[in-house]
């Protein structure tokens, strides 16, 4: 008598697909920004945490595992750079005279050198947050109207993701960059800064108390109204009124709710840099000189 041989009966497995992040706005229908991070030549431990600290302060729109190799050129990162999306470089190097930072755009440039004069390396900002987001841009100072400033507006401008003030959701804004240009001086200072909104009128105490979902100790008090109103904790809010508040047009959070005002504060990660403009060059870190701090 035949035998007959059992099949094997293979289920179907879905095929894992990694998801990409898109390169057109789905709101704008602009092209989002990208960029490469990377460093030319050797550079000493402190400039390579500033160099991962930048990547960190790039995302999401950013390779933060960019891995690179003594032999690479702009040229090696430039032939990946069309299929990945990739529209700017920022390029740390480390000379006699001291750190600097070129700023290009892909794939003919422009490119800005700015010389680094002062840093302060950042704390771990990927960390800090569940969800990363990339920053807005705020300018200050560049319109002076001299030419090399409005190209160095646009560059910096473009470097993150527009955004639609009609269309964008509050949660959303989570980091600024701002960017302040000294005319006095010709520096430029760079931070970077975590937005924080907390509700107005309201304690340290019952803040906590919300965001936590904890049952706080009421045992040495008398009566409940005690832990909001206890001695010590009720100047905590003060400060809420003097600082810029703003009306809220959706709910954000339990304790941030809709048409209740919530005073928005500015939390420093960093990192904080002191920039200064050198020169602007026409291609990708070569070709004409558009603008030289030292002359042309």
């Amino acid at each position: 008598m035949a035998r007959f041989r059992d099949k094997k009966n293979k289920g179907f497995v879905k095929p894992v697909v990694k998801k990409n992040l898109k390169n057109v706005d789905h709101i704008t229908g602009d092209k989002v920004p990208k960029s490469f991070v990377f460093a030319r030549g050797k550079l000493p431990a402190v400039l390579r945490q500033l160099q991962v600290d930048l990547r960190k302060l790039m995302l999401p729109f950013t390779a933060l595992k960019l891995k690179e190799k003594k032999r690479n050129s702009p040229k090696d990162f430039l032939n990946v750079a069309g299929p990945m999306g990739v529209t700017h470089f920022m390029i740390l190097s480390k000379t006699t005279t001291g750190p600097y930072l070129r700023v290009a755009r892909t794939p003919q440039g422009p490119t800005l050198t700015v010389k680094v004069k002062d840093y302060t390396l950042a704390v771990d900002v990927a960390r800090s947050q569940l969800r990363p987001r990339c920053p807005q841009i705020v300018l200050s100072g560049f319109g002076t109207g001299e030419q090399h400033l409005k190209i160095a507006t646009i560059m910096f401008q473009n470097i993150f993701p527009a955004i639609d003030i009609n269309t964008v959701k509050l949660a959303s804004c989570q980091r600024i960059v701002l960017l302040n240009y000294n005319k006095e001086t010709k520096l430029i200072d760079f931070r970077h800064y975590f937005i924080r909104l907390e509700p107005v009128g309201a304690t340290q105490r019952l803040r906590k108390f919300v965001q936590n979902h904890q049952v706080p100790d009421l045992r040495n008090l008398q009566d409940v109204s005690d832990f909001v109103t206890k001695a010590g904790y009720g100047s905590e809010s003060e400060g809420d009124e003097d600082a810029a508040t703003v009306t809220l047009s959706n709910d954000l959070s339990r304790i941030n709710r809709a048409s209740t005002k919530s005073a928005v504060k500015l939390q420093e990660f960093g990192p904080r840099m002191t920039l200064h403009l050198i020169k602007i060059e026409e291609g990708l870190c070569t070709g004409g000189v558009i603008f030289s701090e030292h002359g042309i």
